[in-house]
């Protein structure tokens, strides 16, 4: 093969130099974009999963309303603290039902890095079809022999 800036043939070992380094480079390209993808599902994974932190703390912080809600509405008789009470652990619940949907809204986006594994497969294939060129037939005096 010649080597476009010299104008020379190049040698076994630097045909294997480009190789590698041509190589090297599409693994490190690869390796890019799969940080990149998973990256942001990451960030939508944090983001879903502080949301249902939050939502389990509401949660949580309900059941104690409801425990002096239900005390104070078995002592009350009308519409008293203990309808307060009530209101006050139905909103808790309310805004733990609104994390919880958000929480499932941020975990259906996640998805699996498909450009790099499209890519990645891509490549596969191409190596596995890849045929090694075999060297040319050359005489003693270093000239190449013409076969068909």
């Amino acid at each position: 093969m010649v080597a476009p800036e010299t104008g020379t043939e190049r040698t076994v070992g630097q045909l294997f130099a480009s190789a590698t380094a041509d190589l090297s480079a599409l693994v490190h390209d690869e390796i890019a974009l799969a940080k990149q993808e998973i990256k942001k599902d990451v960030t939508r994974g944090a983001m879903g999963g502080t949301a249902g932190a939050v939502a389990a703390v509401i949660a949580l912080a309900s059941i104690p309303m409801f425990s002096f809600a239900a005390a104070y509405g078995l002592h009350a008789t009308g519409l008293g603290l203990a309808w307060c009470f009530l209101i006050v652990g139905g909103a808790f619940v309310l805004i733990a039902v609104i994390a919880a949907l958000l929480a499932v809204r941020f975990f259906k986006k996640l998805s699996p890095p498909e450009r790099t594994i499209a890519s990645t497969k891509a490549t596969v294939d191409v190596l596995k079809t890849a045929k090694p060129r075999p060297a040319p037939i050359t005489t003693p005096e270093g000239h190449k022999v013409l076969t068909r």
